[in-house]
């Protein structure tokens, strides 16, 4: 019996009699199915209307789209943890599905056992992910005020005025605020800094960029990178549109 916390399972996997049995399964384990898609593209249309919090994806599907293809389109735009289903086993295939980064592999047939543990690391493991991801409550490295942010520079709170800052730029755990004068190094990650600038004028273009719409020089025609300060910023395909979006209201 399923709970309003338990977590929400998309299945993909075009055999629908096995279908029907794994999401059997999973229920009486207590996960929520939200949906049975035998089709990527169908699967895709569920995820807009209502987000999973895991992905089982078979490889090999009916339709235009493999498992492969639609589990990259889900790492670009959604982020959402993903295991693969796979009756394939040989390097080939092996070798093209991690290139999607799955959580993990699940071998037809295999045991109900199998399936039990998988999911639950895997759900451990996106906790564990999710949390430390977390901004620290007690953070002093960076503060905001209405038209400034204040940093930690030099054993000192720096002010950095929000009309100066070009672009922030992510460095594994540190942070680099570009601005018109110099770079600062922060000891934070580009998610914390985010949450304080304000989001009329800054935008996240790119998981390791946020910029500063105002300051933007250029945009190639392809929409595949802006240009700041003679400065190339990749844009992603997921925040494309977003983007293009935004300019136009400037």
């Amino acid at each position: 019996m399923t709970n309003k916390n338990a977590p929400k399972i998309l299945m993909v996997e075009d055999d629908m009699i096995i279908a029907a049995d794994i999401s059997m399964q999973l229920t009486k384990l207590g996960y929520e199915i939200i949906g049975i898609c035998t089709r990527a593209e169908d699967a895709l249309k569920t995820i807009e209307s209502n987000r999973p919090d895991l992905i089982l994806m078979d490889i090999i599907l009916t339709g235009k789209m493999n498992g492969i293809q639609a589990a990259h389109i889900i790492l670009e735009k959604y982020q959402i943890p993903l295991i693969f289903l796979t009756s394939n086993s040989d390097d080939a295939t092996f070798k093209q599905a991690i290139t999607a980064n799955p959580y993990a592999f699940i071998s037809k047939p295999f045991q109900k056992s199998d399936l039990e543990r998988t999911l639950k690391l895997t759900i451990q493991r996106v906790k564990t992910e999710q949390e430390s991801m977390e901004p620290k409550v007690n953070n002093d490295h960076v503060s905001a005020m209405d038209d400034r942010l204040f940093i930690r520079h030099q054993n000192q709170m720096v002010k950095v005025l929000l009309s100066e800052i070009l672009f922030v730029e992510a460095d594994r755990n540190y942070s680099k605020i570009h601005t018109e004068k110099q770079v600062y190094l922060l000891s934070v990650t580009l998610r914390i800094i985010e949450s304080q600038l304000p989001t009329d004028n800054f935008i996240r273009v790119h998981r390791s960029y946020v910029v500063n719409l105002q300051k933007i020089d250029a945009i190639s025609e392809y929409r595949e990178y802006l240009t700041i300060n003679s400065e190339q910023i990749p844009i992603a395909r997921r925040t494309k549109e977003e983007v293009i979006k935004r300019l136009k209201l400037i």
